[in-house]
């Protein structure tokens, strides 16, 4: 024998009804099958609906009446072919009468409320009794009322299980092939409709199954069964096919909804088998939850949640050694009938904490509040603390018993995504973590921990660019042609969601095809970068990484609040990394305490690994006495193409055009920019500079730097040619070469157009090279030297992939 539970989805409409029909004939050809049935879906809400109009005296409930009266003679007149014969008319007097009681009472006691409820299933019952007899199904139809019986505990009845055992057994021989019974519907001794509350249909499937000895308990609804997680929420959740009794619980409990845990208890007790299938794909893939499960499976089976929970917590020094405030707390909660879902207390005994729905949140504080009046007058307890717009979130499976580290997992996890933990309870048979948490983060924390636990082969990483000039379009590029490649070789899902220029902005959170982001940013929205900071952080998505590829002042301002969101930063824009000192160490201080990374290798030297060779130096201990760097590619090319046949701002232009230089060619030209990528590397070798304290020796006639606009720069360019000249001439006639040098030694830095030798390292650079001397304790007497192509589109671009490469192995 089986048994057959179909929920509200796969009796809520005529086809589904015909498809659950089609079920129980194919099930019923192979074995003797118990059939229980949900109401109509929606039915049951409707009718809790129309009699708290009625208590109302809200005549609404008449017209809701007519409605679910001609909605049940419809669906029995498609279904069978004729006009039901009276049992539906008489349904709905009785209803309307004991409705129009309340009404002129305006009392609804819980009793009465059984009794409307208990329709729904009368209804769907007795429609689908006729449908399938009428399909020439050997079936027979029991009233749940004559065999479960209840106390009179009205909205939630406790079974009376010896009377209800005893009855059922009178009739187990004789049941026919098919025995179709309500669910939830159940009577006292007194012949009074009761019903078993929440869950209650899959209840009433779970005694038939105990008490008449069924092989097996089938729980037919509109989903496969059992997900690893709310699939709504995490598009890479999948199904698990084998769950243990006390994985099921424990996942129906947080938030599960395919099973209610008490409904699955006595099934629970005779170890009958259970199977969560869809009606609606009947021969698909289905859960099946037993006793025993398979030790060598997942660490994690599923990660589950529950949404509108509130934290209440009760603290003071007065709670201290005394055993009664927790009996008092919990007394005072039970009187109220707030239920408790989560309970954390500190070991220190200074407090308590428990989680409740945060619709109990406001009643619960004012018991609580009344219970421990005296001890709040004498300030032996600190106000009653209520905290909302939380959830709980649940790692559940039988297979974390002794096993070290899962908790440092989930929280490490979490940590580095920036989502805060407000309490945590674990129970001692160690198959359930759980983790208060803002609600707000509720679906980056599911995807991070599935990723975490379930899909740890594949890591994905959210990108949000800014700028989309050379460079940008260079990263973009690059970052297309390789993904396939890191999934399959190096299991890195890197997408790009979020992309920006000065005017559109487009995101898309499942990743955009980079073969046409350039349309889907040109039909994108009108926006601005505080526009753009804004989704992003409503995105909420893990592994989130910020890339500004600008060199703008106003997107540099951002990455603070970004880093403190835990969103990564990385940028070749060295405003940032080279403003006050003290907001340079903010932005450092942002990264330890948020888990976030602010990563600008591209600052110094585009590609090349200048500032992470640096950090190894620094952090394994090494001291840096000195640094000597030609650190602008743009004006080594300028140099070294400079021969004095072609003007100076020919030169210019053409670097300009190469997209060697800054938007603004006269950063380059007046030696700032060396001047903040010196005063990054002096930072980084762990000391403390200013701008301010590093001398510039400037090359440009003064009445160049004066210019107002890049075309008036052009035009004094060319009137100062013969400056230029000459100083090309000077070192020609000494046997140098032209370099701007960036040093630092002695606690003193300076940039300035130098005359070097042959017998320099310097000399022999060649194009846009770039070349750092790091002098240190362990190359004392040769230095460190990194050198290569420090400009250009495709290096600086490689330079940012890099450090995205390297944000993920951190």
């Amino acid at each position: 024998m089986r048994v057959l539970k179909f929920g509200g989805t796969s009796v809520g409409s005529v086809e589904a009804i015909k498809q659950t029909g089609e079920i129980i004939r194919s099930t019923a050809n192979e074995d003797q099958i118990v059939v229980v049935v949900s109401a109509v879906g929606g039915v049951t809400n409707q009718l809790i609906a129309l009699a708290d109009q009625a208590a109302r005296r809200d005549r609404a409930y008449e017209e809701s009446l007519t409605k679910l009266k001609v909605l049940h003679a419809e669906i029995y007149a498609e279904l069978t072919g004729t006009e039901d014969e009276g049992f539906i008319d008489k349904l709905f007097t009785q209803l309307a009468e004991m409705c129009k009681g309340i009404f002129l009472l305006k009392e609804l006691t819980a009793r009465t409320s059984d009794y409307i409820q208990s329709c729904g299933e009368r209804l769907s019952s007795h429609i689908i009794f006729h449908y399938l007899k009428g399909q020439g199904v050997e079936i027979q139809l029991y009233d749940s009322r004559d065999y479960l019986i209840t106390d009179k505990n009205f909205g939630h009845a406790n079974l009376l299980w010896p009377v209800s055992r005893e009855r059922l057994t009178t009739i187990k021989k004789t049941m026919s092939k098919v025995s179709l019974f309500p669910g939830f519907v159940a009577s006292t001794e007194d012949r009074e409709t009761s019903t078993l509350g929440r869950g209650g249909s899959d209840f009433t499937a779970s005694l038939l199954a105990n008490m008449l000895g069924a092989d097996g308990l089938e729980i037919w609804t509109d989903v496969n069964g059992l997900m690893t997680a709310d699939p709504r929420l995490v598009k890479q959740a999948h199904l698990l096919e084998h769950v243990s009794y006390e994985e099921a619980l424990e996942l129906s409990h947080f938030g599960a909804k395919v099973l209610y845990p008490p409904s699955i208890q006595p099934a629970l007790d005779s170890g009958i088998p259970i199977w969560v299938k869809n009606t609606f794909d009947p021969h698909g893939p289905s859960t099946k939850v037993t006793k025993e499960w398979d030790q060598e499976k997942h660490l994690i089976r599923g990660i589950s949640s529950i949404k509108e929970i509130a934290l209440l917590t009760l603290s003071g020094n007065g709670m201290v050694g005394i055993p009664s405030f927790s009996f008092r707390l919990f007394k005072a909660l039970s009187e109220s009938r707030v239920n408790v879902i989560l309970i954390t207390q500190a070991s220190s005994e200074h407090s308590i904490c428990v989680g409740i729905a945060s619709a109990d949140a406001g009643m619960a504080a004012e018991a609580v509040s009344r219970e421990f009046e005296t001890e709040l007058e004498l300030r032996k307890l600190d106000p009653v603390a209520v905290e909302n717009d939380l959830c709980i979130l649940a790692l559940v499976g039988s297979n974390m018993r002794d096993q070290v580290g899962v908790s440092g997992r989930m929280f490490n996890t979490l940590g580095t995504n920036g989502i805060s933990v407000k309490a945590i309870a674990q129970g001692s048979s160690e198959r359930n973590i759980s983790a208060v948490i803002h609600q707000s983060d509720l679906k980056k924390a599911l995807n991070t921990l599935h990723e975490s636990f379930f899909l740890s082969d594949v890591k994905k990483i959210n990108l949000f660019v800014v700028g989309v000039g050379n460079v940008g379009r260079a990263f973009l590029s690059q970052v297309q042609k390789q993904q396939r490649m890191l999934i399959k070789e190096f299991s890195l899902d890197i997408q790009v969601v979020g992309i920006a220029n000065s005017r559109k902005a487009h995101f898309d959170e499942q990743g955009m095809d980079l073969n046409h982001w350039q349309d889907s940013l040109a039909n994108g929205q009108d926006g601005n970068i505080e526009g753009f900071v804004d989704q992003m952080k409503s995105m909420n998505l893990r592994n989130s990484v910020f890339i500004d590829i600008t060199a703008a002042k106003s997107i540099s301002e951002v990455y603070q609040q970004l880093l403190e969101s835990s969103i990564s930063v990385i940028t070749p824009n060295k405003i940032a990394a080279t403003r006050e000192m003290s907001k340079y160490l903010a932005l450092k201080w942002a990264t330890r305490k948020y888990g976030s990374q602010f990563l600008f290798e591209t600052n110094v030297a585009a590609g090349l690994p200048v500032i992470s060779t640096l950090n190894d130096l620094f952090k394994s201990g090494d001291k840096v006495h000195a640094i000597e760097a030609v650190l602008s590619g743009t004006l080594n090319y300028l140099f070294n193409n400079y021969d004095g046949k072609k003007p100076f701002s020919t030169i210019v232009k053409d670097a300009k055009t190469l997209g060697l230089t800054e938007p603004d060619p006269r950063l380059d030209l007046s030696g700032e920019d060396v001047m903040r990528k010196l005063l990054i590397l002096i930072r980084e070798s762990g000391r403390k500079f200013e701008m301010e304290q590093i001398k510039l020796i400037p090359f440009l006639p003064e009445a160049c730097e004066q210019a107002d606009d890049l075309e008036e720069f052009y035009n004094l360019l060319d009137e100062h040619e013969g400056h230029f000249k000459g100083i090309y001439e000077d070192a020609r006639a000494e046997g140098a070469q032209l370099r701007v040098v960036a040093s630092f030694k002695n606690g003193e830095a300076k940039v300035g157009l130098q005359k070097v030798q042959k017998s320099h390292p310097f000399y022999y650079l060649e194009g846009k090279d770039n070349i750092v001397l790091f002098h240190t304790d362990r190359y004392s007497e040769q230095p460190l030297v990194v050198k290569g192509a420090g400009a250009g589109a495709e290096v600086t671009a490689s330079g940012i992939f890099a450090d995205v490469l390297r944000l993920v192995n951190r």
